[in-house]
């Protein structure tokens, strides 16, 4: 299995991602949307989440396709850029039919990134136009880093930020991770260079650093205690055709990528959710196998995403932790 053309989530064909930033308050927003609905599905492990509309996501609700995912910094304020999305795509004439309506159905998920040096004393709420300006922007290429939803994130020691990673399936069908990562524990083996997830790592995507040496697994794990603000955010995506159920098999098994990359994950302290996408465009060859294959896919993607969203942090300048490159050393990857 080796990643697509990008190494993006936007290698599963129709899947476009947006970012928007804003500096001054350490935040953004990051949308994932298509031409067209797409099946959407969601799975929470995480002791602390803040989400929108996930309850809809749920097998036996109506409403089983959605126009968009919304991830974004800002806790619960940042919840409202979804509404900046919903906004924007009504006046696009997208949304679910209700009458002479139409109904943007836009899930959201939000990471706490209020205690992180930025500007927080806003007279408006800046997420909803944050919201609009990431929908504007979806593309199938965007940057990976301190950017979008992982514009203010972190992790025990080390800036977080925003990753991405693809795989293509011997089956024909194509995976995608796309992270805000901003997690209570640490990316890296107890406080060195090397990713937990570095098993997983294809092509040096995140430094070519491979497993560490030696690692004690009686010390007690790295975290940000003292901060108070995490949580990791996620998407995967495939081509296939699935079910509203099989998608949340996908997002469940994805899970097992964010505990393999970060270490502790799914805390009390952490709101760590996985929506799942699925275009539909490619239909299952062999239903048991591939959908086998697809869970497995997202999680090693996921693991890969995360690592790569740590490993591209560029930061702002006077951030209140370092990046993994200023810490270890600049390496192509």
């Amino acid at each position: 299995m080796k990643p697509g053309a990008k190494n993006l989530i936007t290698d599963v064909p129709g899947i476009l991602v947006g970012n928007a930033t804003e500096a001054t308050i350490r935040s953004g927003t990051t949308v994932l949307t298509a031409d067209t609905t797409f099946t959407a599905a969601v799975h929470v492990m995480g002791g602390a989440p803040g989400s929108r509309e996930t309850d809809l996501l749920s097998p036996d609700k109506l409403v089983q396709e959605v126009d968009a995912l919304v991830l974004s910094g800002g806790s619960a304020l940042g919840l409202s850029a979804a509404s900046g999305v919903a906004d924007a795509l009504r006046a696009q004439g997208r949304g679910f039919a209700v009458g002479d309506h139409n109904v943007p159905i836009v899930p959201a998920a939000i990471l706490f990134d209020l205690l992180n040096g930025g500007q927080k004393n806003w007279d408006t709420n800046p997420y909803p136009a944050l919201g609009c300006r990431a929908l504007e922007a979806a593309s199938d290429s965007f940057e990976l880093g301190t950017i979008g939803a992982g514009a203010g994130a972190t992790t025990a020691g080390l800036l977080g930020g925003l990753g991405s990673a693809s795989v293509k399936l011997p089956s024909g069908h194509t995976v995608g991770a796309l992270v805000a990562v901003n997690a209570l524990g640490s990316a890296t083996v107890a406080d060195s260079e090397n990713f937990w997830a570095a098993m997983w790592e294809q092509n040096n995507e995140f430094g070519g650093r491979g497993a560490a040496a030696t690692y004690d697994p009686a010390a007690a794990p790295l975290t940000k205690m003292n901060l108070g603000g995490n949580t990791t955010i996620a998407i995967v995506a495939t081509d296939a055709v699935l079910t509203q159920a099989q998608a949340k098999r996908m997002a469940t098994a994805a899970h097992d990528g964010m505990a393999r990359a970060l270490v502790p994950s799914h805390t009390p302290m952490d709101g760590d959710l996985v929506f799942a996408a699925a275009t539909g465009a490619r239909a299952l060859n062999e239903p048991v196998a591939d959908a086998l294959m697809i869970g497995h896919a997202a999680a090693t993607c996921l693991a890969r995403a995360i690592a790569r969203g740590v490993f591209s942090a560029k930061g702002f300048g006077g951030d209140i932790m370092p990046t993994w490159s200023q810490k270890f050393g600049s390496k192509s990857g």
